[in-house]
């Protein structure tokens, strides 16, 4: 039975969120000054309590997280090294080549069935010191992953990954855009997390829900560097404070609630594997993103971009991230209903392309 609702249950990713109204009124009320003259209250009382948080000397807010990882990589990394990363990585699919087209590095990918790397995966890929070959230059982690769909790292692998990478004199830079998701998952702050790398990027409009902005945190000497490759790549802001002061409510407020985002996902999960057609482990689901594929035999052959156009006619919007593959993101702003929801009308296209196709 088709459900109607006039509501659209946004399962695209957690960056849909809407400000929540203590954002908003913090955004109104915000005291402001020119961030390039680093004269922004509020942008400086969020820098200093990310910075806090994360147990480092300093931080700095971007506009882009895709920014923040690129200042980071131009940071560390010159031009014509090479920077080690998993093979799915957000630097490397979804940041528009800029790891190459604007830091001028080469990146190193490492396929995983999970997207966890290990020490035994990346040394093979660390170049000799030779004038004749690209040298590494910095090594990146992404946790979560997203691609690999919202897996965490152990954090005893991170730290050996950090450790190694340290006695060979490289640098580790975590694209940490989930890591207070991590954190949740791990039952552990995120300055545990994030505490043997060089760097660390998060989002601030992810999961935490902020309309705007991404964090970089590291050293006080690293932060100046990665200042200057932010007004270098046109991230100079001037009253950025009324987007800080969104930053700064979503700090406190949203880590005490993603909880309940990881166990939507899950029960998301445990709802797709339950419809026959698709393809779906509810095991591997530990924070908000699910990754699922459409079985292509049986009489159905629905694309994944036809099965999320069908379900955007029902008011449930997703992703389609491959032939086969779909991807759906729990946030805030869907609560059980949406999912139940979701769920029912998921069943309701798989089951109709089945009648249509003539399969038992």
């Amino acid at each position: 039975m088709a459900v109607a609702s006039d509501s659209t249950v946004d399962l695209r990713s957690d960056t849909v969120t809407k400000p929540t109204p203590a954002m908003r009124r913090a955004m109104a009320d915000a005291e402001v000054g020119d961030d390039v003259y680093a004269e922004d209250p509020t942008v400086n009382r969020l820098q200093s309590r990310v910075a806090e948080l994360f147990g480092r000397e300093a931080a700095l807010f971007f506009p882009s997280g895709s920014m923040a990882n690129l200042s980071a990589i131009k940071s560390w990394a010159p031009p014509g090294t090479e920077v080690i990363c998993e093979g799915q990585a957000h630097i490397y699919l979804y940041e528009m080549a800029s790891i190459a087209a604007i830091a001028g590095c080469m990146p190193s990918t490492v396929p995983t069935p999970n997207g966890i790397m290990r020490w035994e995966m990346i040394e093979p890929l660390i170049r000799p010191h030779t004038y004749y070959r690209a040298q590494t230059g910095l090594i990146e982690l992404e946790n979560t992953h997203n691609m690999q769909g919202g897996t965490v790292y152990p954090l005893d692998v991170a730290k050996e990954i950090c450790d190694q990478a340290h006695a060979a004199k490289l640098p580790v830079h975590l694209d940490g855009a989930r890591i207070f998701n991590a954190a949740v998952a791990l039952e552990r702050s995120v300055a545990e997390v994030a505490r043997h790398f060089d760097s660390v990027m998060f989002s601030l409009s992810k999961g935490l829900g902020a309309p705007v902005g991404s964090m970089l945190v590291g050293s006080a000497e690293f932060i100046e560097r990665a200042r200057i490759n932010r007004k270098l790549l046109g991230g100079g802001m001037r009253q950025a404070g009324v987007l800080a002061a969104a930053g700064l409510v979503a700090l406190e407020e949203s880590p005490k609630i993603l909880h309940r985002d990881h166990e939507n996902a899950g029960h998301l999960a445990e709802g797709l594997a339950r419809i026959e057609g698709i393809i779906m482990d509810p095991q591997k689901v530990v924070t908000n993103i699910v990754l699922f594929g459409l079985e292509p035999t049986k009489g159905r052959g629905l694309t994944a971009a036809e099965f999320c156009a069908a379900l955007a006619e029902r008011k449930v919007l997703c992703s389609p991230i491959g032939k086969f593959m779909v991807r759906m993101v729990t946030h805030y702003d869907v609560d059980r209903a949406g999912i139940d929801r979701a769920l029912v009308l998921a069943r309701e296209v798989i089951a109709g392309t089945a009648r249509h196709s003539g399969a038992r």
